[in-house]
């Protein structure tokens, strides 16, 4: 099942806007999938920097 998702908008340079069209003909896919996937990335490397729910260990990190 897909889930929701919400609209917004964001402002790429045209560089990047020519690199994901040329990726998107190339590959097929949405360049809004690629979009997500570089949200999801940067989301992941700050993990640290969101709130979470504490360990037991008291790290801090969930484990998933």
């Amino acid at each position: 099942m897909a889930r929701k998702k919400v609209s917004t908008t964001i402002y790429i340079t045209p560089e990047q806007n020519e690199r994901l069209k040329l990726l998107n003909q190339r590959t097929k896919v949405p360049i809004a999938v690629y979009i997500r996937e570089g949200i999801d990335m940067v989301l992941d490397k700050y993990q640290d920097e969101l709130p979470g729910q504490l360990t037991l260990d008291g790290s801090g990190r969930s484990e998933q």
